[in-house]
């Protein structure tokens, strides 16, 4: 397959080229003028003086070789101009003039305008004091050739053309000098741009990542030569025609993924699309980049995509390798929890087959051994229903009703006896779309942590917000979110301990499973939830769980959802 290679930006002209082309138009308009010279004397070779045609003559073959050379020097050869042969040029021009000027009636000549566009080249081509040079210099001319060639004296007549010179001279001079320093800064920054192009070019064909920019209409503008292999297609015969159909075919959606940002005038991050390649089925993960100029016209997209199938398996290899770690830990957890148990029902069977024990040391014996029993039953049960936690089947739920059932269960608890608790609702129905008897047993395995941190006399306080209206939680794809908290006034969790509050069989009370937080954690993600520790207001713990909310009736009618 040949690869795309991408199209090189036209080359931009450097600034020396415009002084250049005002040499050439002032090559041109000089054989013009001494062209047109000689073919009036042509025409008037036997009417008029031999002096003059002898002059037109030497005048003609003198601008033509002047001329022909300095072409060559310049445009041919390549030569920059100095500045003494800019000098030259416009003086040779100035001496022409005066020629043609003294040829045809000297005071009474109508080419006498001509040293104006003689004084306008010097200003152009000439540095500002070499613009008012030479008007200085076509005054002196003019006015030596009125006094030697014609005997005239200085006139008002004369006096107002010199002074007309001199405004000229210094009118085209401070134009001209401005013009020169704007095209030396046009000139920087388009050799800055066009390094910058030539740049962008090279970095762009030698990028491992694809790239393909398509304008508004959908039609190719760009390809890489990367993106031509990912794809294995050739794409040098799609630029300028609708290409998004030919991609939504050699790799779905990628085509689509373009005309849904050219159409929502955004980005899409985070896309994924699939290719065939040599060595088969390839993953690109994809993101886009809009280029909107504003209008009524569509913008220009451009995507961006790599080869991700390495970094997916690596990413599943992963997620099984830790999956697998999460079994072995938890195994080792629950054999270190059964062990205790076990050793103490194994030492208390020991003795009781003695049969050497008194009846009130035996009594003793069988107590610990039921109530070993009993813990390890209950331990056992306590992690089947963890690993079994599953979803239920979903159903609009009423997080406010929730929250108050299981307070009024929770208040009846032993544990929370002594302990305060306050409820803060809110205003409004506050509905969530899920399995009520998971959520209430996250709820309630939350307060219940809450009340063994406070202690008896302190405080558990349960926050219940509707922040649908908000941004979603940061760090979560939730939108929409419900924000149920638990805070107590406990000591609180200690900033080392936080990364394995949720792990199943991690404590720090001498009487707990370690499950009860994990439950709550696996119960928040059935849900597409989020829970998260922080410090609640009282200093304590403060246990926080994002849900995705769903719109009540009532909340549907005020935001004009339901007509």
């Amino acid at each position: 397959m040949a690869e795309l290679a991408p199209t090189k930006p036209k080359a931009v002209k450097e600034p020396g080229l415009r002084r250049a082309d005002l040499l050439q138009w002032l090559y041109v308009g000089r054989v013009t003028l001494v062209t047109a010279m000689l073919l009036a004397a042509l025409r008037l070779w036997f009417t008029a003086p031999p002096s003059e045609t002898l002059t037109v003559s030497v005048m003609f073959i003198i601008a033509v070789g002047v001329t022909a050379w300095s072409f060559w020097f310049t445009h041919v050869a390549k030569n920059p101009p100095s500045e003494s042969f800019l000098y030259a040029q416009v003086v040779l021009d100035a001496l022409i003039v005066t020629g043609v000027v003294h040829l045809t009636g000297g005071p009474d000549s109508g080419f006498a305008s001509l040293y104006i566009l003689v004084i306008s080249a010097g200003a152009l081509l000439l540095p500002l004091p070499g613009g008012v040079l030479i008007g200085g210099l076509v005054s002196i001319l003019y006015f030596a050739d009125l006094v030697w060639g014609y005997q005239e004296t200085f006139t008002l007549f004369v006096a107002l053309r010199i002074a007309l010179f001199t405004v000229v001279a210094l009118i085209t001079g401070l134009l001209g000098d401005r013009l020169r320093r704007a095209g030396q800064a046009l000139g920087e920054v388009e050799s800055k741009l066009h390094q910058l192009r030539l740049d962008t070019g090279d970095i762009l064909a030698n990028l491992s990542t694809g790239v393909i920019t398509v304008d508004g209409d959908g039609r190719l503008a760009y390809a890489n030569p990367a993106a031509a292999t990912l794809l294995n297609v050739r794409l040098e015969g799609f630029l300028g025609r609708p290409v998004l159909d030919e991609l939504d075919q050699i790799a779905p959606p990628l085509g689509s993924m373009l005309q849904q940002a050219i159409h929502r005038r955004s980005a899409v991050y985070r896309g994924r699309v699939e290719a065939r390649a040599h060595e088969g089925q390839v993953r690109l993960g994809v993101s886009t980049a809009v280029l909107d100029r504003g209008g009524q016209t569509l913008p220009s997209a451009t995507a961006l995509f790599q080869d991700i199938t390495d970094f997916e398996r690596l990413d599943e290899l992963n997620v099984r390798n830790e999956r697998l770690e999460a079994v072995a830990t938890l195994s080792a957890s629950l054999a270190h929890e059964i062990k205790n148990p076990l050793a103490s029902i194994r030492s208390a069977v020991e003795q009781l087959s003695r049969g050497r024990l008194r009846s009130d040391d035996r009594g003793v014996l069988e107590r610990l051994v039921l109530s070993e029993s009993d813990r390890l039953s209950r331990l056992l049960t306590e992690f089947l229903d963890y690993s079994g936690l599953g979803m239920g089947p979903r159903e609009r739920v009423d997080l406010k009703a929730l929250v108050r059932g299981c307070l009024l269960l929770a208040r009846q608890h032993p544990a929370l006896e002594g302990v305060e608790i306050v409820p803060e609702l809110g205003e409004g129905p506050i509905e969530v779309s899920g399995d009520a008897d998971l959520l209430h047993r996250a709820l309630f395995n939350l307060v219940l942590n809450g009340a063994q941190s406070a202690g008896p006399g302190g405080r558990v306080t349960v926050t219940l917000e509707n922040e649908y209206d908000r941004l979603r939680p940061r760090g979560t794809e939730i939108r929409h979110p419900i924000r149920l908290a638990v805070g107590d006034s406990g000591p609180g969790v200690p900033e080392e301990e936080r990364a394995r509050i949720f792990d199943p069989f991690f404590t720090t009370k001498d009487a707990g499973s370690g499950l009860g937080l994990a439950v709550v954690h696996r119960a928040v993600e059935a849900h597409a939830g989020a829970t998260f520790v922080e410090t609640s207001a009282d200093g304590g713990a403060e246990f926080v769980i994002f849900l995705p909310g769903t719109k009540s009736e009532a909340q549907m009618e005020a935001t004009g959802a339901v007509q």
